[in-house]
This record gives C-alpha cells, sequence and structure tokens, in this order.
C-alpha cells in the first residue's frame, strides 16, 4: 500500500507540473464515471505519453483498437494535423454512444470515426472501406484477442508506424506461463508473435503509477 500511495503521489506531482488543468479532459473522465464505464482509461500523464509519440511521428492517420469512452481516443486526436483522422474500434455499444458525446464536446467529432462491432471482424474492413494506412495504432482492447490485433496492425501500418499495445505487465504475471488467466496467455502470445516478426523493432517499459504496476509494447513496424 505504501508503494502505491506513493506511485499515486509522483504522478500528481509530475501531472501538477507538466500537464495544464484541462476542463474537457476532466469532464470527459466525469462523464464515463456517471456512465458506469470501468475506470480503465489511461492516466493522465500516459495519454500526453500517447500523444507525444503522434506529435513526433507525424501521424496523420490513427488507428486505435479500444474505445472505451474516448479519454485516450482526445489525446491521440488532438496530435493530428489539420487533416488528420482517427478511426477507433469499440465493441460495446453503450462505451460507443458515450464517447460519440465526449467527442463532440472536445470539439474533435469531424476527425474521429468510432466504429462499432467486434474489432477483429471490423479490422478486416477497413482497407476496402478507405481507412489506413496507419501512421500509428494504439492497442488497448480485450488482452486475448492481442495476437490477432497485432496481425492486423502489420497489415495496415504504414512503413515507420508507431505500434503502442497497452496494459502488457498485468501487475508481473506476464511472466507466469501457468496463469489460468486469458488475458495473460493473450499477452504472450502477442509477445512470441512480436518477438518472430522481422518487420517490426519493439521494446517493452514496465511502469508505476496512479494506475498501480503494468506496462506498455512499444514498436515501429520496418518495413
Amino acid at each position: 500500500m505504501k508503494e502505491s500511495a506513493t506511485w499515486s503521489k509522483v504522478d500528481e506531482y509530475f501531472s501538477g507540473k507538466l500537464l495544464p488543468a484541462d476542463p474537457v479532459l476532466e469532464a470527459v473522465l466525469d462523464a464515463n464515471v456517471k456512465a458506469g464505464l470501468p475506470a480503465i482509461d489511461v492516466a493522465p500523464n500516459q495519454g500526453k505519453l500517447l500523444y507525444l509519440l503522434a506529435k513526433m511521428r507525424g501521424a496523420a492517420n490513427i488507428l486505435e483498437i479500444g474505445t472505451l469512452g474516448g479519454y485516450s481516443t482526445i489525446w491521440l486526436a488532438r496530435a493530428l494535423p489539420e487533416h488528420g483522422r482517427l478511426v477507433s474500434l469499440e465493441y460495446e455499444h453503450e462505451h460507443v454512444v458515450v464517447a460519440g458525446s465526449n467527442l463532440r464536446l472536445a470539439g474533435l467529432d469531424r476527425k474521429v470515426t468510432v466504429l462499432e462491432g467486434p474489432a477483429l471482424e471490423t479490422l478486416a474492413t477497413l482497407e476496402e472501406s478507405g481507412y489506413g494506412p496507419f501512421d500509428l495504432i494504439f492497442i488497448d482492447a480485450d488482452k486475448p484477442n492481442n495476437p490477432g490485433y497485432l496481425e492486423w496492425a502489420v497489415k495496415l501500418a504504414r512503413p515507420g508506424a508507431v505500434i503502442v499495445a497497452d496494459n502488457v505487465v498485468r501487475d508481473g504475471e506476464v511472466i507466469d506461463p501457468e496463469s489460468a488467466d486469458d488475458r495473460v496467455q493473450g499477452i504472450r502470445r502477442f509477445t512470441d508473435l512480436l518477438a518472430a516478426e522481422p518487420r517490426i523493432e519493439a521494446t517493452a517499459l514496465q511502469t508505476v503509477g496512479a494506475k498501480g504496476y503494468d506496462g506498455f509494447v512499444l514498436g515501429i513496424v520496418t518495413g
């Protein structure tokens, strides 16, 4: 408990110094709570990291797998140039409704399209629907399907695209090959595929903070 409290205070310190007050994002989080959405949004400093990665890449076309209430979507969409666009995939209808309202509040609904349905099915239709290739792909949905999401990410990415996959450490459970948690096993299969994929250079970072102990994968598509 002491470590967790310290992690949260450190997050608060850096966020207080480096993230200006943002009434829109605060309202989005409040709306998510009122709608009963699970409190699994990225932390504010993690959202800022996504924004900075998109800015560094100069991403004009972004794919997000897993919308929830649109909090991370807004961070990513704010990094887009004027002509840029983002498509986000979400399974739960209620989440799509809440995200749509939040995106309108943020003034980003014209840049963002939220597609409802099982992501693996929607991913198979993106190219023929005129989406992609993508400059940045953020994977933050159901972990058992992460291997399939990675396969589609490689197909839909532009050379040089950034791929980010969240929640890959799972409180350290990722190192347990006997884990009964299908989310852990999905991440382990995802990592095996990533290690064998010659078109991606990647690393993984452990994180601690207000969201606890977890981490993310960061990769670049090289070909």
